[in-house]
């Protein structure tokens, strides 16, 4: 007859019962030949189901020999394997195992989907094989929908979806009445006068005795190997069996596609037929991408309302006065600061604007009302440097300062204290000294109106002219203010500033205040505190990642049969791993896009309810906090999704 198709030379297999081994099989030595149906008997206990376990490539040998078409199997690595289960075997199980969330014809059309098939022709085909065994009209419902004769019939059409070359049949009508059994037998019967290998695995000897052959076993020893004389002798001879179809044109970038959109369809049914712990699962990612998001966004937007108000108080600012340092006893003797410098200044790319700066104090009057004051003479950018806003009235402009003009801004404290009935001071005149002067502004609160020691005093602004000519007669400024363009560098901008005054006044000294620095440090603190309030949110997202793993953790245990009837049909480690990925990268994705519009659904809140508290989102942190949902589905679902790709097919189909 040839080289048996199987051969199993000496072959045990032994397992782990606590401190000893306990012997499933014993030294056996089996051949099978191309075009044979044989039945494996014995009692319950006998080693049948691990004989054929051994014979479909589900297990190894513990020791001995088993080869395939003339190849040893047991040193070959599980995806190799798994190659052999879709390229020589079907299996019909005495329970079906077909998947619950699948179709009559997805089920069938399984091992064509690993074994790299295209779309259509795997349709055809199911359609095909499903239409000879009288269930055309049944492909598009799921098992729970048909009988158990039907769902029999079903295995049957997936074991041949590739060929089926050898089928094995674990007590194909174990589960069936007499007339769907027989039905059965006589289906399998056909398939092997079709020239199938057939391998039926039975305790009943009505049922065996449908083979030519029959192989008893007990205690896991083969103790009789007898031809069945009657069904051999009425058997016509068995032409080729029918050839597995021909994959046209199956790339293997379209055989990962497609066996990629399998997972993803089966992580989505999964989810769907669980749709309240689905929910639950996604929850702790919700929060947690929920609460990255708004965390950034609060930062954002807290940093921009905190830089709006350091703004306000002259930040981007450098002041520039005569002199090493504060008290520098030869500061009178050096070249003074001039408003010629200031319009110099002001001239500059990098600079909005220099305005110089006159103080003094003295004695001011409304009335019957005096008080100290703190008199600052500047020019009419000096309110624009430092950003500050008038409550009423108006600023003095160019013009003012040309001429002399005793016109004044007043700052609330100086208000309070002249009008103290509260009159309206605009228009109103004051005496500086001995000097008139008409209220022209008022200044509106901010930290950057007194910025010179003795600052508790009223505050009054005036042309420096006005200062300088009618009130000190001082020529020399105290300082010079300016403001440095947005988007410039505040350090360079200093730097070009020293630069450009030691040009003008020689080896005499200046000193530099940059108040950029209070910009920084507030930048810097901002950063840090959404740093760590970042950090708390990462950790709820960290836990709502535990959850997942937890869950899939669960989904794996649940679905250990269906994982061991896709390794029986062929799907590799590979094809499991991605089938569990896929779903808890699913479920994380989902929670993240929820969790990012329950975010918007807060700032939308925030912003009705809150005035003082913005949220600003940007495309980045949302980009972030998606991803962070998208590496937390990969990370915690990678260890689960391990866990399913390495089981034993064997444990996993015996798993209830």
């Amino acid at each position: 007859m040839g080289e048996p198709l199987i051969r199993i030379d000496a072959a045990w297999r032994e397992f782990a019962a606590g401190d000893q081994r306990v012997a499933a099989l014993r030294n056996v030595s089996l051949d099978i030949h191309a075009g044979e149906m044989v039945a494996i008997v014995g009692a319950s206990g006998s080693g049948k189901s691990t004989l054929m376990n051994l014979l479909g490539c589900l297990d190894r040998p513990t020791r001995g020999d088993y080869r395939l078409a003339g190849h040893s199997v047991p040193g070959l690595a599980p995806d190799e394997l798994a190659r052999l289960r879709r390229e020589h075997f079907g299996f019909i199980f005495q329970r079906y195992h077909l998947l619950p969330d699948l179709s009559a014809q997805a089920n069938v059309e399984a091992p064509a989907l690993y074994a790299g098939l295209p779309a259509a022709q795997r349709h055809r085909r199911a359609r095909e094989l499903l239409a000879r065994l009288g269930l055309a009209a049944r492909a598009g419902h799921r098992p729970g929908q048909l009988s158990g004769g039907q769902q029999q019939r079903v295995a049957i059409a997936r074991a041949l979806m590739n060929g089926g070359r050898v089928l094995l049949a674990d007590e194909p009508t174990g589960a069936l009445d007499r007339h769907s059994g027989q039905e059965v037998m006589d289906i399998l019967r056909e398939l092997h006068r079709a020239g199938h290998t057939v391998v039926l695995v039975t305790h009943d000897m009505q049922v065996a005795r449908h083979a030519g052959r029959i192989v008893e076993l007990a205690d896991g020893e083969v103790i009789a190997d007898r031809p069945n004389l009657v069904t051999a002798a009425a058997a016509p001879a068995t032409p080729p069996a029918e050839p597995a179809p021909t994959p046209i044109a199956a790339t293997p970038w379209r055989a990962a596609r497609d066996r990629a959109l399998e997972a993803l369809r089966m992580a989505l049914l999964a989810m769907s037929a669980h749709r309240l712990r689905s929910f639950l699962t996604m929850l702790g990612i919700i929060i947690g991408v929920a609460s990255v998001a708004s965390v950034v966004a609060v930062g954002e937007g807290s940093r921009r309302q905190v830089l709006a108000q350091i703004d306000q108080l002259g930040t981007s600012t450098i002041e520039v006065w005569a002199g090493r340092n504060w008290g520098d006893t030869d500061a009178e003797r050096q070249i003074a600061l001039r408003p010629q410098d200031a319009a110099a200044l002001a001239g500059e790319a990098y600079l909005a604007g220099a305005s110089p700066v006159l103080q003094t104090t003295l004695q001011v009057r409304h009335g019957n009302v005096t008080a100290s004051a703190n008199l600052t003479g500047v020019n009419e950018q000096y309110f624009a440097i430092l950003g500050l806003r008038l409550a009423a009235g108006a600023s003095f402009g160019a013009d003012a300062v040309a001429r002399r003009a005793q016109d004044v801004v007043i700052d609330p404290a100086a208000r309070k204290t002249l009008f103290p009935g509260g009159e309206d001071p605009l228009g109103q005149v004051i005496m500086l000294g001995g000097v008139p002067a008409r209220v022209v502004g008022v200044a509106a609160p901010g930290a950057a109106l007194n910025r010179w020691p003795g600052g508790r005093n009223p505050a009054i602004f005036a042309p420096y002219t006005t200062v300088g000519d009618r009130i000190t007669g001082q020529t020399r400024l105290d300082s010079i203010v300016m403001r440095v363009r947005e988007g410039a560098s505040a350090a360079a901008a200093e730097h070009a500033v020293l630069h450009l005054l030691a040009l003008r006044r020689g080896n005499d000294e200046v000193f530099v205040q940059n108040a950029d620095g209070v910009r920084q440090a507030a930048e810097a603190t901002s950063a840090t505190l959404t740093l760590l309030i970042s950090t708390i949110a990462l950790i709820s997202l960290l836990v709502g990642g535990i959850g997942v793993m937890n869950i899939m953790l669960v989904s794996v245990s649940e679905r250990t049969r269906e994982i061991g009837v896709r390794m029986a049909v062929g799907a590799r480690r590979a094809d499991i791993l991605l089938q569990f990925l896929i779903e808890a990268v699913l479920v994380c994705l989902i929670g993240g896009a929820l969790g990012i519009a329950l975010s918007f659904a807060a700032g939308w809140l925030l912003d009705a309810f809150a005035s003082s508290l913005k949220l600003v989102w940007s495309a980045p942190a949302i980009a972030a906090a998606f991803a962070s949902s998208l590496l937390v589905g990969m990370v915690f679902g990678y260890l689960p999704a391990r866990n399913a790709a390495r089981l034993d097919p064997v444990v996993a189909l015996e798993r209830e």
